[in-house]
């Protein structure tokens, strides 16, 4: 099981009854699917960076929940259908560290072998690559001076 985060978007003209009907019925999806939530959020009405469906504002909702990756395709379908969702948004939320041992894991410095990244590290392998580049021609360059005017 994967955990996830769902934001949805619904028309800001829904009643409140229909309105928790809409949620309802996605989070029912995610239950008989086999997930499991763990929290909804009403954020309530909020308005939109552009129009959507001819509204400009929309009633936001957050959903935290953990299902079977192969199961959240089958959600987004029914979302798709929905009437009353103007859009919708299932993001993976990654693990991070929960135990000290496992922050301290995270925060241990490379290795004094690693490169450094301010460093320059390319090398030539052969004399044959550095014969392959262009000379300069020094007649066809002109001095600052003289291409001034001076």
């Amino acid at each position: 099981m994967r955990r996830y985060e769902l934001m949805l978007l619904l028309r800001p003209d829904l009643e409140d009854d229909k309105l928790q009907s809409a949620v309802e019925k996605v989070t029912r999806a995610i239950v008989n699917d086999g997930g499991s939530l763990s929290k909804v959020s009403p954020w309530g009405k909020r308005r939109l960076a552009y129009e959507i469906s001819h509204f400009r504002e929309a009633s936001y909702f957050l959903i935290h929940f953990d299902i079977e990756p192969a199961a959240v395709r089958e959600i987004e379908r029914g979302m798709l259908l929905s009437e009353e969702i103007l859009r919708h948004l299932v993001t993976v939320i990654e693990d991070r560290p929960t135990t000290p041992e496992d922050e301290a894991m995270a925060a241990v410095p490379p290795p004094d072998d690693a490169p450094d990244a301010d460093t320059d590290t390319h090398e030539v392998e052969s004399d044959d690559a550095l014969d392959a580049l262009p000379e300069d021609d020094e007649d066809d360059v002109e001095p600052a001076a003289e291409a001034a005017g001076a």
